[in-house]
């Protein structure tokens, strides 16, 4: 089942694409330090600054070789 926070991530990325205000952005992982890049939300703060608000990581490797795909019997 997937959480509404997650689903209300996907709904600001969808916002923010819509309104062309997408970018990707190298990172560096706060776990790790590996450097990953990560896509993100582009606003501003009341400043006028840019503001990056971080909504999914990219794969490093090939998503097909690193996810398994949903049981079919749990959608049902």
């Amino acid at each position: 089942m997937i959480s509404k926070g997650h689903k209300a991530y996907f709904e600001t990325l969808l916002r923010a694409d819509k309104n062309g205000e997408v970018c990707v952005m190298e990172c560096t992982d706060a776990k790790t330090g590996e450097t990953v890049i990560a896509v993100c939300a582009v606003g501003r703060d009341a400043n006028g600054d840019f503001q990056m608000t971080p909504l999914a990581k990219m794969f490093n490797g090939n998503p097909y070789e690193e996810l398994l795909p949903p049981d079919v019997e749990t959608l049902q």
